[in-house]
């Protein structure tokens, strides 16, 4: 569990506001909205807002458990690099270029998963598409500002190097975007359809996630303690 430096890493709440946005935005948010557009299912569209609710319900019970748990263990890891952000405007502009490098995941593996794999599945995605028009595309800019905004707080505290800090929360956005969720039988889905949707997050979210690490977080600078000590100019 990701912990900042200070003794606030050691506060539920804390941790909290870590966890919640991305169960909230990644897992329930941003996989509702998907269903809600492409699964014409009458249980989908009929029960959307019971369905929102109640998801939202209990992903927040299980961010509260996971924030305790995470004190209760003392998860948060005080050591490690210094987070660096950029400045904030270059923070405001780089969450949505990472709105866009998700509209380019998405449409690249989105189309290459649906062409190759899941046309059976979704006959009339092209339509459901072609009605929505320009508005299917700023809903998954939206969808990708929206997982980059949830995922600020965890990038802030992960006190790792930059390179394994884009890996571990492209990971932790594979997982919360819809890994975990897909793992459990699903009368929606058959095995293999949730198979090809597991691996399609995973190119997706993965790939977003080391995107959110490498724009926002500068790299690290060189403390002068590790700098390799100069010869003498007078030995």
């Amino acid at each position: 569990m990701p912990g900042g430096g200070s003794r606030e890493s050691y506060c539920p709440i804390s941790q909290f506001g870590v966890v919640a946005p991305v169960l909230l935005i990644v897992t329930v948010l941003c996989l509702w909205s998907e269903a809600l557009i492409l699964v014409q299912a009458p249980e989908v569209q009929q029960h959307a807002v019971r369905d929102l609710v109640g998801a939202s319900v209990i992903y927040l019970i299980l961010a509260t458990v996971l924030a305790i748990l995470a004190v209760l263990l003392k998860l948060p890891r005080v050591g490690g690099p210094k987070v660096e952000f950029r400045s904030a405007s270059k923070v405001a502009l780089l969450i949505f270029v990472c709105g866009i490098a998700y509209v380019l995941y998405y449409l690249i593996i989105g189309s290459i998963t649906y062409q190759f794999f899941t046309k059976g599945y979704y006959p009339d995605a092209p339509k459901i598409v072609a009605r929505l028009g320009i508005w299917f595309w700023l809903i998954q800019l939206g969808r990708g500002v929206l997982m980059t905004l949830a995922a600020l707080p965890l990038i802030r505290t992960l006190r790792m190097s930059r390179v394994q800090a884009a890996i571990a929360v492209g990971l932790i956005m594979w997982v919360a975007g819809g890994a975990a969720p897909l793992l459990l039988p699903n009368p929606l889905m058959v095995p293999a359809q949730r198979f090809i949707h597991t691996i399609e997050i995973l190119t997706q979210n993965v790939s977003l996630g080391i995107t959110m690490v490498l724009l926002l977080r500068a790299k690290q600078r060189r403390s002068g303690v590790n700098l390799p000590v100069t010869a003498d100019a007078h030995g």
